[in-house]
């Protein structure tokens, strides 16, 4: 359309042209060509855009020789421009066809409400007229190219053109005014054009200035990627297009695991290189449509508009944790980083972005704790929906009511099948939900700070129960669990050691559990509660071994006893070679450490025998005996003892 435009343009205005002023096509056709070839380049939304300088040039060659003069004109100095900057050439197409349309719509409005032609003087009652034509230029001029980026965008039309009407008006608008002062300056001599470069250059500074500003406002200056602010805007721009399209647009927050470390070793400026790198390792596997921010810290968001569900989403997620999997070249090193991703989708998970950016930092923080990768938003583990607000609230009112009941799992020597201890679980007889376990509640416990009087009083239930089992000689260990924030608490060895005391329990009778990811979340820290822990003679037992992320240099500091495989390997080690490798590894290096190894998961006899073969020394699970109250637990004990003293 605009190409068969700039032919009739033509065709209908040659004559015209070629009995015009040609003083002023000679003149003012160069200027148009140099401000298509030297525009002011700026970036808006990550996207880069050209600001030129041709427009009142142009728009004052319509005036003064008609529309076949500044449409030939501006064609021949986009056709220039567009070839110098080696654009394809369907843009040179599409911009040559969009000034046609812009030049044919303008002169015809200089035709319906007065004429100019050669040798035309200005006068100020005509300005109404060349106002009219100027707004029409910019209007066709705007909508054209505005509705061409959206489409390219997916980009809702007349939003995008809304929002692109300031900047448009603070430039192209700005410059078509100048044309009125162009031609003034003509009609003295033309010699005087050329020296209005001057204003139009300073007008350019300035709104080069302000754009620069306003780009700095909006994006994070060390890895030049969208802030919180732009990030934010870009989302709610995304929610509305989608609640529009009816479609699926999802929140990702991802969080650099151990980068404390990298910054505590190797310094912050080798923090600030490893944090430039990943907008680029992102932007690889994304979309030209989506965006990266970093909010701040080593935390950076990922927006993805029109997704196609929770599996797409989550492919995305994958292929993310993939680059940035790869090594990271930082000055004289390499370094392998793994993240943490969270995903929110709307409008599943929430319909504002306050509430997907909430929800996003749950489902990441979830990420963290289960080393697993990614998680998706999922209501039911979310410490802050209503359920779990409400869970809160009567679990502080259980800790005060003694509502926590022990059950109580064996656990045998592999050499000889004798019972050495018990591990104690807890569970919440809740008064309407009945019996909850451990794993819907005491992540709760842990952050909201009732962690501590929980275990205390697992503790003294556990240490009460192993006194009444010694008072009928029942000897034994127990074994409980404990949480990251008890290995945090310097005061945790003082507590024990009044437990112990006011049962009257031998230290090496209590065993404690760790988790690998509680001890690494502060190695020194908890190293200080370990080693008094084991000045006192409690022993310590490293549980679900091979889960979590320590190192072999970390497993040897640590003042443990014992290991424990995780169930995972044991249970699957009978068809999966992978697991059985393992299993043996762990028995093999345990022994090494001269430390105790306990298998959990054992479920058949089979198992047992497999691991007896291995030299296991300790085996806990379904095949030797379920957890049980401590009444059943009591007389499971005295039938398993009867059973011993009849073999």
């Amino acid at each position: 359309m605009g190409l068969t435009a700039l032919a009739l343009i033509v065709a209908s205005g040659f004559s015209h042209l070629l009995h015009g002023p040609l003083g002023h096509v000679a003149v003012f056709t160069p200027l148009v060509v140099l401000g298509e070839l030297v525009p002011i380049r700026v970036r808006r939304h990550d996207v880069e855009e050209e600001v030129t300088v041709s427009t009142p040039f142009a728009f004052t060659l319509l005036l003064t020789s008609g529309p076949a003069a500044a449409a030939l004109a501006l064609a021949v100095a986009s056709c220039v421009a567009d070839m110098a900057g080696r654009k394809p050439l369907w843009k040179a197409l599409f911009n040559m066809g969009q000034f046609s349309l812009s030049v044919g719509a303008s002169g015809a409005v200089l035709t319906g409400l007065g004429t100019f032609g050669p040798h035309h003087h200005l006068t100020p009652d005509q300005l109404p007229v060349i106002g009219v034509a100027a707004a029409v230029f910019f209007a066709v001029n705007n909508v054209v190219t505005g509705t061409g980026i959206a489409l390219a965008a997916k980009k809702n039309v007349a939003e995008f053109l809304r929002r692109d009407l300031l900047f448009q008006m603070g430039t192209t608008g700005v410059l078509l005014t100048l044309a009125p002062i162009v031609m003034s300056a003509a009609d003295d001599t033309l010699l005087l054009v050329p020296l209005l470069l001057l204003p139009i250059a300073a007008v350019h500074t300035c709104a080069s200035t302000l754009l620069a500003k306003e780009y700095e406002a909006l994006h994070d200056p060390l890895t030049a990627l969208a802030n919180r602010r732009l990030f934010r805007d870009r989302t709610i721009e995304a929610l509305d297009e989608a609640a529009r399209t009816k479609t699926v647009t999802a929140v990702m927050l991802i969080d650099l695991d151990r980068f404390k470390e990298v910054n505590d070793t190797l310094g912050h400026h080798m923090g600030d290189v490893l944090l430039q790198q990943i907008g680029p390792r992102l932007s690889g596997v994304l979309r030209e449509s989506d965006t990266i921010a970093r909010p701040g810290g080593d935390e950076f968001a990922v927006l993805l508009p029109d997704v196609q569900g929770e599996l797409a989403a989550m492919e995305i997620a994958d292929r993310m944790l993939e680059a940035l999997e790869q090594h990271f070249t930082l000055p004289e090193v390499l370094l392998d980083i793994d993240a943490s991703i969270g995903i929110a989708l709307s409008p599943v998970h929430g319909m504002d972005v306050d509430t997907l950016m909430q929800r996003a930092d749950v489902a990441m923080y979830l990420a963290k704790e289960t080393k697993s990768g990614y998680q998706v938003y999922a209501p039911e583990r979310d410490p802050y929906s209503p359920k779990h607000l409400r869970l809160l609230h009567d679990l502080r009112h259980a800790i005060e009511s003694d509502q926590f009941v022990l059950h109580y799992q064996p656990k045998a020597a592999l050499g000889s099948g004798s019972i050495i201890g018990v591990e104690a679980l807890v569970r919440w007889q809740h008064p309407e939900q009945g019996l909850i376990p451990p794993d819907d509640f005491v992540p709760l416990a842990e952050r909201s700070g009732l962690s501590r009087p929980l275990t205390l009083f697992v503790l003294n239930e556990s240490l009460r129960q192993l006194h009444e089992w010694r008072k009928e000689g029942i000897h034994l260990r127990v074994a409980v669990n404990l949480t990251g924030r008890n290995l945090h608490d310097p005061n945790f060895p003082i507590d024990v050691a009044k437990l112990l005391e006011a049962w009257d329990i031998p230290a090496g009778d209590l065993l404690l559990e760790i988790t690998e990811n509680s001890v690494m979340s502060d190695p020194a820290r908890v190293l200080g509660v370990l080693k008094a822990l084991r000045e006192m003679g409690v022993e310590l037992a490293l549980d679900d071994f091979g889960t979590g992320y320590s190192s072999l240099a970390y497993l040897k500091r640590l003042p443990v006893h014992e290991l424990k495989i995780d169930k995972s390997f044991v249970m699957n080690m009978a068809g999966d070679e992978s697991d059985a490798v393992i299993v043996q590894s762990t028995i093999g290096l345990a022994r090494n450490l001269k430390l105790r190894v306990v298998a959990e998961g054992v479920e058949d006899k089979a198992a047992w025998d497999e691991l007896v073969a291995l030299g296991c020394d300790v085996a806990q699970g379904y095949f030797l005996g379920r957890p049980m109250a401590a009444a059943a637990m009591t007389e499971w004990l005295r039938n398993a003892a009867a059973v011993a003293a009849a073999h």
